[in-house]
């Protein structure tokens, strides 16, 4: 909300010194967001001139300029160049004199064009920051100015003006007004507060004879559209009148652009008292007025030009002929205020906030109106809203005000609040005398009552937000003042900390972020052919929840895997140059259960906590949502340099990336052949613990590759963490390191092609025995001097004894050993 200083002390006693650093400071105290500072940015000298002559001069360039000679108050006249031509002699206008500044910033100096030293320069509006009007100079008389020559331009046309902005909350709606803020100001400095809405000039008693029908057959959550509808006649206005310069400085300020005399009057309204008012053409309107849902299909022509196909649920202004406008978000065309409009019919109407926050939505049509509507206007104001457009037609467009009019009203009354003694202190933590709690609630406008052991607090129409005696404490807290509530850092109760589960998802991001992958986060939503083929190793299409009301209605689906995430990332990433890339995120996938539906009925009241029924209910209609890890790997590992060539990154590393994670859980990993339909038919590893498929790492299809635009090697990894957490081991047991040498030998061993090397390795380990500390797979060869049909596996192997040197033979007798069993399971024999 934009506040222009002068017009918030109409309504408030604010210090002639005051600054928007004070200003802003106070209402800060009370709750709103410093935003920004707006002014006109303009200095002087810039003053009234009147054209004395002026010689049109035609240039090369095909353009032609005015050379002018400009009364401005001084011994004899300026000449200046002037590529405008909408004004003739006598035309009083906005000269800006050497050393003045215009937005921009744009400084005015005396310099030579076109022939001429200009010494200064006539102003159009869009150059004084008045408006976005350039199609010639600003012509004084056309704001219905005849100032004196000389006169100060600045003051003249309201440009000395500032406003300050802050950010107004949802739930404090009366706020988007000068009313609201001045009564804000008040709260933090306690200036006298003068009302709008009570001025005498707007205590009229309610027009009649407009037939006004209030229809709505299918009300939204229960609630009638339209609790309050008041209209108002101004007869013989001119439409064409120039709004006055404070009126479109002002408007300017508060960030609304001015458009013609009527439509800144309602606007200016709108500001002023927090109401949103409607201006018809009263002659093109056919009958009286009914306010009613859309039928499904009806068409509305709005104030933008576009035609609109309504929904069952909006709520429409109506005549004879049809509707009129889409209440509380736009007007229609049909009766639109034109410059020939002579009678105007005034709206001011208050709308359920749910119907219009939904109207706007769908029509993707926000509005300054819908903004203050969706969050709540005072029911009590209409009338005194109508009562100054009218005020405002008669003094600026010579209209004068006509009996006719209506006023329907069902706004139901705030109920009571019962405040128990000692209930505020209780809440906030802080000490407040029972006069300091009366004192802040009757600030704000509610009328308080004593009751029995408590406070009896009726807020005031204009705060819809209080519903609660929470609430009401919010707004005591709010007005005596949040530097009372004392800061107490709470002691943490010993013995508690993160969970097992939450201590080794922590280590599961530390050890990959560790070894030089980066983490992102990615959007949830997936297409369903993204998730046929990822979601699961079989081709086909998946389970999967789709959202009723998806951001993207072409990703209308909740993922089953990481994976697409992260191809969207890398894509995102290479299009921009970054092609080495080793990229992670830990996030939730929803596996819903085949032939389940999962709808959730009803929310339970935010009031009171669930039942355990409704708590079970809730669960129920939630899928299943375990926590993966994934990750995806292209481009080099390292880089070209001098002496070292590019190492790219493949399998190799999601299998070793696969390997930290599970050690980080400490968890035993079994990597095994595996397949997916997405995945390397060659290059696919299925990640084991306990017998359990945890996982898939590998890399993509080379031509599903080339599909996602990335490259032809991309290497990713997924694992199911939750799992894979829950199969790890409870307790770590801690090895004690060997103070005695090891021993190293190499084991070559001749099986069959289609026998795995994991199993052949897995074999060795079994049969090796305790002695055995580590094996590793370092080569599978198959060429010369292997028989077809057959390979050699190389393994590494360390032998160590806890106790002792183990001898060259203790090492070779458990080396035979595990070939031993690996020539039992798999008929391997060793390769001399």
């Amino acid at each position: 909300m934009r506040v222009p200083i002068s017009w918030l002390r109409e309504f408030v006693d604010v210090p002639l010194d005051a600054t928007p650093e004070h200003l802003h400071a106070a209402l800060v105290s009370v709750g709103f967001e410093e935003e920004d500072v707006h002014g006109f940015e303009v200095s002087g000298p810039i003053v009234v001139g009147q054209v004395l002559e002026f010689t049109p001069e035609p240039q090369s360039n095909g353009k032609t300029i005015n050379w002018c000679q400009v009364d401005v108050g001084e011994a004899e006249p300026r000449g200046i160049v002037c590529g405008a031509h909408n004004f003739v002699t006598g035309d009083k206008v906005v000269v800006s004199l050497p050393g003045a500044t215009l937005p921009g910033p744009f400084p005015i100096s005396a310099r030579k064009t076109y022939g001429h030293v200009s010494d200064g320069m006539i102003a159009s509006a869009r150059e004084l920051g008045l408006g976005e009007e350039h199609d010639g100079i600003l012509r004084l008389a056309s704001l219905g100015l005849d100032p004196e020559v000389g006169a100060d331009a600045i003051s003249l046309l309201g440009l000395d003006d500032w406003a300050i902005e802050v950010n107004v909350t949802p739930d404090r709606g009366y706020a988007f007004s000068i009313r609201g803020i001045a009564r804000e100001y008040a709260h933090a400095t306690g200036a006298e507060f003068r009302d709008p809405a009570l001025a005498p000039s707007l205590q009229h008693a309610p027009a009649s004879g407009f037939p006004v029908t209030i229809d709505d057959r299918s009300p939204v959550r229960g609630r009638t559209g339209a609790s309050v509808f008041v209209t108002r006649v101004v007869r013989g206005i001119d439409a064409g009148s120039p709004s006055p310069a404070w009126l479109v400085a002002r408007l300017k300020l508060a960030g609304i652009r001015s458009i013609s005399v009527v439509v800144d009057i309602t606007n200016y309204v709108m500001l002023e008292l927090g109401q949103p008012t409607h201006g018809y053409d009263l002659d093109a309107l056919s009958g009286g007025i009914t306010v009613r849902r859309a039928v499904p299909g009806e068409i509305l022509e709005t104030l933008d030009g576009q035609r609109r196909t309504l929904h069952a649920e909006d709520l429409l202004i109506t005549d004879d002929s049809g509707p009129i406008g889409l209440a509380g978000v736009m007007g229609g065309a049909s009766t639109e205020i034109g410059a020939t409009t002579v009678n105007v019919l005034v709206e001011a109407a208050n709308f359920d906030p749910v119907s219009i926050a939904r109207s706007a939505r769908r029509h993707r049509l926000p509005s300054e109106a819908s903004k203050r509507f969706e969050r709540g206007v005072d029911p009590a104001i209409a009338d005194a809203a109508a009562a100054r457009v009218v005020e405002l037609l008669e003094s600026l467009t010579g209209g004068h005000a006509d009996t006719l009019g209506s006023r329907w009203n069902v706004a139901v009354p705030a109920e009571p609040i019962e405040l128990p003694d000692g209930y505020v202190e209780a809440l906030v933590g802080a000490d407040y005398s029972d006069d300091e709690i009366v004192a802040a609630l009757t600030d704000i406008g509610a009328t308080i009552e004593r009751a029995l052991g408590a406070l009896s607090v009726t807020p005031p129409s204009w705060r819809p937000d209080l519903t609660d005696k929470a609430t009401l404490v919010e707004e005591v807290a709010r007005i005596v003042g949040y530097d009372r509530i004392p800061a107490v850092l709470p002691t943490a109760p010993p013995g508690r900390g993160l969970s097992r589960s939450q201590r080794l998802r922590r280590a599961a991001a530390q050890v990959l972020a560790a070894n030089g992958l980066t983490e992102v986060l990615s959007y949830p939503f997936v297409t369903s052919a993204t998730n046929a083929t990822f979601g699961s190793a079989v081709e086909g299409p998946v389970p999967a929840i789709r959202l009723l009301n998806p951001l993207d209605a072409e990703s209308p689906f909740l993922r089953t895997s990481l994976l697409p995430g992260l191809i969207e990332v890398a894509h995102r990433n290479l299009s921009r140059g970054l092609t080495d890339l080793a990229l992670y995120e830990i996030g939730s996938v929803f596996r819903p259960e085949a032939g389940r539906s999962y709808v959730s009925g009803p929310l339970p009241s935010g009031i009171v906590r669930p039942s355990l029924t409704e708590l079970g209910e809730l669960f129920e209609s939630i899928p299943p949502q375990p926590l993966h890890v994934a990750a995806l790997f292209v481009g080099a590992a390292v880089v070209h340099q001098p002496g070292q060539p590019a190492v790219p990154r493949g399998i190799a590393d999601a299998l070793d990336a696969a390997r930290q994670l599970a050690a980080s859980v400490d968890a035993a990993l079994t990597i095994r052949q595996g397949a997916h339909h997405a995945m390397h038919p060659g290059r696919t590893a299925e990640l084991v613990v306990a017998d359990q498929a945890v996982g898939f790492a590998g890399e993509l299809l080379p031509a599903l590759a080339d599909e996602l635009d990335l490259p032809r090697v991309t290497a990713v990894l997924e694992v199911n963490l939750e799992l894979l957490i829950e199969l790890s081991a409870r307790e770590v047991v801690p090895v004690s390191i060997s103070s005695f040498p090891a021993a190293t030998q190499d084991l070559s061993l001749v099986v069959p092609v289609e026998v795995p090397a994991g199993e052949v390795l897995s074999a060795v380990v079994d049969g090796a025995g305790d002695l055995l500390e580590d094996a590793r797979l370092v080569d599978d060869y198959r060429g010369s001097g292997v028989a077809a049909g057959s390979k050699s596996v190389t393994l590494a192997l360390r032998f160590r004894a806890p106790d002792r040197t183990l001898t060259a033979a203790e090492a070779s007798d458990a080396k035979l050993a595990g070939a031993a069993t690996a020539a039992q399971r798999f008929g391997a024999t060793v390769r001399e």
